[in-house]
């Protein structure tokens, strides 16, 4: 098997008085995570209205792109949206907490597995998967959750506060390994030799190795190729994820759905629509639950103007 990302390790600098505050707030995320859970979801919701009560410019960008996705929501149906998503948000910061100090028994406790006992059959033939994950709000517990059950690669991109990107890792790769979002070659590798990887196809990550494909209402919708490139370079099957937190607030539903059976591996373009459907269906799961304050849009065909003027 290829070798992971190379880890972080703790040194002595780590102590410098500059890094205080983030040791600080690393030790309250700790404390937080011995709180019983119907606690963590009642404070992680008032605490998301709260901070996005403050944080306008991104509340403007999570209504703008409802508008563009559903153009058909009144101005009702936008305003309970944005509020139950203001609640999700502040659940995200509280669901890290769980992520990177919660015990394999306690994540196992509140999550249901749907749809994994299609991994054995994979594995048997000894076939990679690429696995199609969103930016859901609690993508960081989804990824944990997903390794207690079994383990892959997730795309790693390392944070520039050295002591929290320590920390970061050993959260992220208790159960899982990670590989630096730039070596492709690993990427692929992995998925050859009958690895499982995780990847998150949904952001706009800018004109590069990209696609105009519809998402949603939106026609032209920056979209990565890479999904194309990792499945058909690593000859892997493509499978979507998702996790949803129930709404009567007793835990967490994963959901592995089939492997795409109609993915066209030769059209990278085509590959970039087709996955897009997928996503839509992984985001009308729980579109509460979905990260909208993303700018989504904000790559543009040439001459045309951004969607957020």
């Amino acid at each position: 098997m290829s070798q992971i990302l190379e880890a972080p390790t703790f040194k002595w600098s780590f102590l410098h008085p500059k890094y205080f505050h983030t040791w600080i707030g690393v030790s309250l995320m700790f404390l937080i995570s011995w709180l019983p859970y119907r606690v963590l979801r009642l404070l992680g919701q008032k605490f998301g209205l709260l901070i996005m009560h403050f944080l306008k410019n991104r509340r403007n960008i999570a209504e703008r792109n409802l508008q563009l996705c559903f153009p058909e929501m009144t101005v009702g149906e936008r305003k309970v949206m944005l509020k139950e998503n203001s609640k999700h948000i502040g659940l995200a910061l509280f669901e890290t907490c769980m992520a990177w100090f919660w015990p394999d028994w306690r994540i196992k406790k509140h999550v249901k597995y749907i749809g994994f006992e299609q991994l054995d059959a994979i594995k048997a033939k000894k076939k990679g998967v690429l696995i199609i994950a969103v930016h859901s709000l609690n993508l960081e517990l989804g990824a944990r959750a997903f390794g207690t059950h079994t383990s892959g690669f997730g795309v790693y991109r390392a944070n520039s506060n050295p002591v929290y990107d320590w920390i970061q890792y050993r959260g992220r790769t208790q159960d899982n390994g990670a590989i630096d979002r730039f070596d492709v070659k690993r990427m692929v590798k992995i998925l050859r030799e009958g690895g499982l990887l995780w990847y998150a196809p949904d952001h706009d990550y800018g004109c590069h190795r990209y696609a105009w494909a519809p998402l949603f209402a939106v026609e032209k919708a920056c979209t990565t190729t890479g999904t194309h490139l990792l499945a058909s370079a690593g000859k892997a099957d493509v499978m979507t994820f998702t996790i949803t937190r129930d709404r009567k607030g007793t835990g967490y539903t994963l959901t592995l759905d089939p492997p795409m059976a109609a993915f066209p591996y030769n059209d990278e373009a085509a590959a970039a629509t087709y996955t897009n459907k997928f996503i839509e269906r992984s985001i009308l799961r729980a579109p509460e639950q979905y990260m909208w304050l993303h700018r989504r849009f904000k790559s543009r065909p040439e001459g045309e103007r951004s969607l957020y003027e």
